[in-house]
């Protein structure tokens, strides 16, 4: 049987921060209190491609702290993607976690599948 399933995320577990850095080939995010401009932020520091600023991942929030100033600081797109990454690995590493297999697969649209597969 086969369920579609909407994800609302909240970036809220380090290791799946660390595997969507990994998969989209960023630099490891950092524990940090960084400066956002004129304000500073403590959480996991994500820097993303050509971004002024890193995004500061509160996980204790469950909420994404950054500054791009509109997109003059850095595009969205690159935002956008590292949250799709997030959610995937999220869900695989929970699906893992629970005893059961996860596959991946990339669409046309630029979504990205994932399929769990539980029992045998």
């Amino acid at each position: 049987m086969s369920h579609i399933v909407t994800i609302q995320t909240q970036v809220r577990d380090p290791e799946a921060i660390s595997h969507a850095c990994q998969r989209l080939q960023l630099p490891a995010p950092e524990f940090a209190t960084v400066t956002l401009f004129t304000t500073t932020s403590t959480g996991w520091a994500v820097q993303l491609p050509a971004w002024t600023y890193p995004v500061v991942c509160d996980v204790e929030q469950g909420q994404l702290n950054y500054d791009n100033y509109g997109g003059r600081w850095g595009e969205q797109q690159y935002l956008d993607q590292f949250l799709q990454a997030y959610a995937v690995e999220r869900a695989k590493l929970e699906a893992r976690k629970q005893g059961y297999s996860a596959i991946e697969q990339s669409l046309a649209d630029g979504s990205i599948k994932v399929t769990v597969h539980v029992g045998a």
